[in-house]
């Protein structure tokens, strides 16, 4: 029997995928590159070869385009966080992992993101979602460090400011990382969380 020439439901929605894929990363480049406010739509969409409706089609409009992006960068911090939970180990060796990944996840695309955009930039309501989803990466956060002080493996301290410093620190390659510099993203996380590390553990 020959094959049918038409597409199975399941490579359809495999085909959108694709597609709706490649616009978040052509949108998210182009964020990074020239900022949310600088980048239009039709900028997106010139780069795909690709109408504005198109956009539209697989993504909604620019907050939500834009919300999509930090969606990602956010869900791959907190499934880092799970990560690590399940990791075992001392809750500071816990801790190094999730630090680790978090460093790597900052100079990603995604992550990038992430920490270039405020919520300013977003619709009150895509704002409060994006505080909400900040707000679980600072609490698994948190909940690390205080594993680490209740095995002991971390000196007591104050666990919120001690996750606000961290979280500050390992931010700060969004900035600064550029993928076409010597330094790779594993070399710049380890070297980072040990200068961040070495300071908790009991002396």
């Amino acid at each position: 029997m020959d094959a049918s020439p038409f597409r199975s439901p399941q490579e359809r929605q495999a085909e959108r995928e694709s597609k709706r894929e490649a616009v978040l990363l052509a949108a998210v480049r182009m964020f990074n590159a020239h900022g949310f406010h600088a980048t239009s739509l039709d900028d997106v969409a010139a780069s795909l070869g690709v109408s504005k409706p198109t956009i539209y089609h697989y993504l909604g409009n620019k907050d939500q385009v834009l919300f999509e992006c930090v969606r990602r960068g956010m869900n791959e911090l907190r499934e880092a966080a799970d990560r690590a939970h399940a990791t075992d180990g001392t809750g500071l060796d816990r801790l190094r992992m999730f630090l680790n990944l978090y460093a790597q996840i900052s100079m990603t695309e995604f992550g990038r993101c992430v920490n270039r955009t405020m919520d300013e930039a977003l619709t009150p309501e895509s704002a409060r979602r994006f505080r909400a989803l900040k707000r679980e990466v600072d609490l698994a956060m948190r909940a690390l460090i205080e594993e680490g002080i209740a095995d002991e493996s971390i000196a007591p301290c104050d666990v919120r400011m001690t996750a606000f410093t961290l979280a500050g620190a390992l931010n700060w390659p969004a900035r600064w990382y550029r993928p076409e510099g010597e330094d790779q993203p594993e070399a710049i996380a380890a070297t980072m969380v040990d200068v961040l590390t070495n300071g908790l553990a009991p002396r």
